[in-house]
């Protein structure tokens, strides 16, 4: 990859990191968005503490898949051994996501899956947002957590036991899409549990719901 094509991927880094505050999925300085870059074994991520109007192309932070800083002369986030462990382990993930977003927070507080209840989720997830364990930040506890719930898992959303979410996808923007999906989902269901129980969708709907929106929903 030429140093274009990484300064390309820097940006698109930095620009989703935007989305994150767009969709109010983020507050102060937490969250971060990471991407792979294809063809070499390096993640683009952003730098530790820093506002989000100060996130630009130039700062974000070129690390190998150990966690090791590249490039930058900036400190990368503290996620990045979690996101860094994911890339090793999930080799067709190429973007993550993490947030602590206000309702998905509080089913990850209670260590409670969000139930698959709506159509919405049946589309995106594929079933229920699933509960990872409980892990320390800053090694690569969080990102076998995550590996170990999602592998196997349609979803491409884990909401990490006393943390937040964290999200994957085929690209950067798949996985803020997934951060911005789990948030939605995760409001409306606390928000019709305040009314009743929830009615789950039978599992043979859920299929045929995220097999039509994964393979036919949208331009092709």
């Amino acid at each position: 990859m030429s140093d274009v094509d990484l300064r390309a991927v820097q940006a698109d880094v930095a620009r989703l990191h935007a989305e994150l505050v767009r969709y109010n999925l983020v507050v102060w300085t937490s969250g971060n968005v990471s991407a792979r870059v294809p063809g070499q074994d390096l993640m683009v991520i952003k730098p530790s503490g820093l506002d989000y109007d100060e996130l630009t192309a130039e700062r974000m932070i070129v690390c190998d898949l150990d966690g090791k800083v590249v490039q930058g002369e900036l400190s990368p986030s503290s996620d990045t051994a979690a996101h860094a462990y994911v890339y090793r382990h999930m080799p067709a993930v190429a973007g993550i996501v993490h947030t602590h977003s206000t309702y998905a927070c509080a089913w990850a507080a209670r260590g409670e899956p969000i139930p698959c209840v709506l159509t919405a989720m049946a589309d995106e997830f594929g079933g229920p947002i699933p509960v990872g364990p409980f892990a320390l930040i800053g090694g690569d506890d969080i990102g076998a957590g995550i590996v170990a719930t999602l592998t196997d898992h349609r979803s491409p959303a884990v909401l990490m036991r006393n943390h937040g979410v964290f999200t994957v996808g085929a690209s950067a923007r798949a996985a803020v899409k997934a951060a911005v999906m789990c948030e939605d989902v995760a409001r409306s269901v606390h928000l019709a549990r305040q009314q009743g129980e929830p009615v789950p969708l039978p599992l043979d709907d859920i299929d045929r719901l995220y097999a039509r929106y994964q393979n036919v929903y949208g331009q092709r």
